[in-house]
Formats: C-alpha cells, structure tokens, sequence
C-alpha cells in the first residue's frame, strides 16, 4: 500500500478545522450512557441475585469488547513497524479504542477478584492433573491474569500517548475539558516540530515491538485461562491464535464502519478516500481468510488425532442444543463475509460491507458465547441460555465501549495531523539521532 492516500492532502490549517468542527452528537453520548448504565444495572441486580448466568455473559462480553480494542492498537503499532503511510488519515479512529483497556482491566479485577467462583466450573473441582492443578491455582491464576492484561494495556496505552502527543503539541488547543490536564501534560518540554517527529518516531520503534510481542504471546496466554479452561481438561495449541485473531477481525469490521461514519461526519471526502474503503475491505477478506484457515486447521488436527481429551470439546459444541449456534458461526464468520467480499464493489459499497461486517460482529459474539457456556452447562439444559442477562449485559459493555471511545475523540486530535502535514514527513524513512539531527549508522 503506497501513499497514494495523502497525495492531494489539505493544508494543517484546513485539517484542523476539519477535525476540530464539533463535537460528537450528544445524543450519541446520551444513548451510549443509558446503555452502559440500564446494562450494567441489569449485571449487578443479576449478580447480587446470584445469577451465574449474569457473570457469564460479563465474562463473555469482557472478552468479545477487549481484545478488538487490545487487536486496534496494534494494528496502529504495526503500521508503524512497517513505516506505512497510507494509513496516516484514518489510524487515529482506532487508535481511540485504546480508551476501553484501562475501563477493561478495571472489569477484569472485577472478575478474577470476585467472579472467577461464578465462572469457572474448575473452581469448585479437585483437578487430578498436577500439571493444570499448579497452572490454575487460584491464587496464580489471579495474578497471572492482573499482570498480563496489566503489562499489555500500559504499553498501549503508552504507545498511543506517544502517537497523540505530536499532534496535541503543535495543534491550537481544542478537546473536552476532562483531558485538559493531560493535553497540558503533553506539551510539557515540547520541543521543535522536527526534532519531536525523530525522538517520536524512534521511540515508538521500539515500543510498537514490544506492542506486537506482547500482544501475541500475553493473549495466548488470557486465551488459555480465560477461556480454553473453562473445560480445564481441554487442550489446543492453536486456541489462543485463534481466539485473539478472531478480536483481530472484528476490529477491522469495526474500522471499516468507523471510516464511513467519521468521513460524513467530518466531512473528510479528501482525506478519507475510497482507497481508505478498499484496502481496509481487503484487510477484512484477507483475515476472515486467516481465521477460517486457524479454525479448520484446528479442528482438522483434532478429528485425525481422535484423542478424547481433544474431540470431547468439539463434540460438546456440536450437539444438542448448540449444534446449530456452532454451524451459525462458521457461516457468519466465514462463509458469508469470504464469499460476500471476494470482489471490489462489495468492500465499496456502504450496504453490503455493512451487512458482512454485521455478519462477522455477530458471529464472533456468538463465537465468544460457545467458549464460555457449553462447558458450564455440560448436560444441563435442553436449549442454549439466552435471556434478559444476555441481552442486557451486551447492551451494558456495548455502551460503555461506545461512551470511551467518544470520550476519547472528543478530547484528541482526531486525525495524524502532523504526520499528514509537516514537511519532515518523509525524512522519518531514514531515522536520525534527535539530539544532532545527524543520520544514525545502518547498525542502528
């Protein structure tokens, strides 16, 4: 992808009138709140009534809204990595995600600290394996989960800071008042615009490494006990793969609404193109590719291995009453969106990439559900749980993710302004030493 993007690029002056317009609707926000607070309402008075099925669908939710959000800052960190340019319009729409995983890692205190008893069915077993019995001591369970998902998120965030805080420095002063101290705290030793680009740009080579890495191996491992042990007898190396590749997808449906959506709304015609549209789609066809290939592949290795502690899993998911849920996700996932995307018009056209993003949102919700509640309910219902719990927690996190990401494109630059517009753009093709502005031996 080259930067045709940002050939016929605006002025600075003309894209910060452009992201600086107005606000996000208040009815937005409004509708966003009411979710997050008639959702988590519903959570709570569940949960206080000792409802297992309330902390299930928290726990289903937590994982389906947070690794998406884990998966965008990433996703803008890989860019990074492979210093791509065509992204520079569009990244900071999802570098907003980031704005959920201080709000997630809170929830998931919530539930390692007091809901883990409620949520996973080896908790109030005797596990005979020693191996697993060590792995998923309570007490190192707990911790394990608080460090890794703690590591992860403060180098996102961090990650992010660096990204924005270029644009906050050198843009007039403009966001909702919340994160005026934080705005402030940017500009704080803020030096010329080149030497700010360099240390910037440097640093986050770093940092976007570190991202990838720890993003990889620290979600394979909440893969593993936050939801391949909810069946602790249950084993697949390719699980985690899987499950964080799959947020990884949704993600990029997500970012494929979001581009039309800001586009209209900031009137952004120049600067987010339907190039934007195409490479994005193509990012959906080519993962939903990838996830249908780590799932058939896993399954495939199961079915012709035959051992039981593996084919018991699936076999779970493939039977009365969850047979029909499990089918519903390979076609929504995959079927629908690989074929519906193959050609260029469909990833063009609003409705149809509405309807196969919709398809893949949905599926890997449903996706999530099977992960977590047939190996609860082993032989213990006649029809799959769904119900008031459901259907109100989802709308509790889907409101709440909503009002942070809001919260957060209201308060920072909505655009890489800079990045778009500063005449030292293209030097950061050859990294220097941003003390001496002196080009760095090809070693380092």
């Amino acid at each position: 992808m080259s930067a045709h993007h940002d050939a016929s690029a605006p002025s600075r002056n003309d894209l910060v009138k452009m992201i600086q317009a107005q606000p996000v609707p208040r009815n937005l926000k409004m509708i966003a709140l009411v979710l997050a607070v008639v959702g988590f309402g519903i959570f709570i008075a569940g949960a206080a009534m000792g409802q297992e099925r309330a902390w299930l669908s928290f726990h289903v939710n937590w994982l389906y809204f947070t690794i998406p959000s884990s998966a965008a800052v990433v996703f803008a960190a890989v860019q990074r990595i492979t210093t791509a340019r065509w992204s520079r319009s569009v990244i900071r729409l999802i570098e907003g995600f980031v704005a959920w995983l201080p709000v997630a890692f809170l929830l998931l205190l919530v539930t390692l600290l007091f809901g883990k008893g409620h949520i996973f069915p080896w908790m109030h077993e005797t596990i005979t394996i020693p191996e697993k019995a060590l792995w998923l001591d309570p007490t190192f369970f707990t911790i394990r989960g608080i460090a890794v998902f703690g590591i992860i998120t403060a180098l996102s965030i961090w990650y992010i800071y660096t990204s924005v805080r270029v644009d906050v420095g050198l843009l007039p002063e403009w966001g909702a008042s919340w994160a005026k101290g934080i705005r402030e705290g940017m500009r704080r030793g803020f030096r010329d615009e080149r030497r700010e680009m360099h240390s910037t740009h440097s640093l986050q080579g770093r940092l976007a490494v570190f991202l990838a890495l720890a993003f990889g191996f620290g979600w394979t491992v909440l893969a593993w006990d936050l939801s391949m042990s909810m069946d602790y007898h249950f084993q697949s190396t390719m699980f985690g793969w899987q499950v964080f590749m799959g947020g990884w997808l949704v993600m990029l449906m997500v970012f494929s609404l979001l581009l039309r959506w800001w586009r209209d709304f900031l009137g952004a015609g120049d600067v987010i193109t339907d190039a934007h549209f195409h490479d994005v789609g193509k990012l959906c066809f080519a993962f939903t590719a990838f996830w249908g290939y780590l799932t058939f592949s896993q399954f495939l290795v199961i079915w012709y291995g035959n051992w039981a502690e593996e084919t018991h899993y699936l076999r779970l998911m493939l039977i009365s009453p969850w047979t029909k849920l499990s089918v519903s996700v390979a076609f929504l996932v995959f079927g629908a969106p690989f074929f519906g995307l193959l050609g260029k018009a469909p990833k063009l056209y609003l409705p149809t990439m509405a309807f196969f993003a919709g398809s893949s949102m949905v599926g890997m919700w449903i996706h999530r559900y099977l992960e977590i509640y047939p190996p609860k309910y082993v032989q213990t219902v006649s029809s799959a749980p769904f119900g008031i719990w459901e259907i109100g927690t989802t709308l509790g996190f889907l409101g709440l993710w909503g009002y942070c990401y809001i919260a957060f494109m209201d308060a920072f630059p909505r655009m890489r302004v800079v990045w778009m517009t500063s005449p030292y753009r293209d030097e950061m093709q050859v990294p220097v030493d941003a003390e001496t502005m002196e080009p760095l031996p090809a070693h380092e």
